[in-house]
């Protein structure tokens, strides 16, 4: 019985690549707001370079609140979404050259979320990571956690609960 010859990591890794940045750019409000995504592995870390433009109350200077809820939701989506895409982008079952705005898998939809601003977002980049509490085929729930110079040190975090998207086939 012969193996199936493994691929080269620079093929996975470009798959992989290909997919999130597929997946990351489809919504115009993350494209405008210049949310990317890092990759390490299936771990995600959401990024939101600064912008003068996502300033809420310049007297202070403080990120807009609903900036910030924006980040933590579409964090969350964007984390659910590629962990059930993951399988199927490493067995090589997704082409991700063949991804467009209408073959992207649908993405969850919020059903609640709550924000917890714990501290004013500063105007510097801000970072965040969803961990999913609960994944079924219905429903998930994912914890959201929003930092910027010091991951220890918050500023904001966020629970939501989502409806899983069915398969486009039914």
């Amino acid at each position: 019985m012969s193996r199936k010859t493994p691929e080269p990591v620079q093929v996975i890794k470009q798959r992989r690549d290909t997919a999130l940045e597929a997946l990351a750019t489809a919504s115009p409000y993350m494209r405008y707001l210049g949310m990317r995504f890092d990759r390490r592995g299936d771990e995600l870390t959401a990024i939101l370079p600064y912008s003068d433009k996502l300033i809420g109350n310049p007297m202070l200077p403080a990120l807009h609140g609903g900036v910030t809820a924006a980040f933590l939701e579409s964090t969350g989506v964007i984390s659910l979404a590629w962990a059930r895409m993951w399988d199927d982008i490493e067995s090589g079952a997704l082409d991700p050259d063949a991804l467009a705005a209408d073959t992207l898998p649908r993405l969850p939809k919020t059903i609640d979320i709550t924000i917890d601003y714990l501290r004013s977002g500063l105007p510097r980049d801000a970072y965040a990571r969803a961990q999913i509490v609960r994944s079924g085929r219905r429903y998930a729930s994912v914890r959201v956690d929003a930092w910027q110079d010091n991951r220890d040190r918050l500023y904001a975090s966020a629970t939501a609960h989502f409806v899983m998207p069915q398969s486009r086939d039914g």
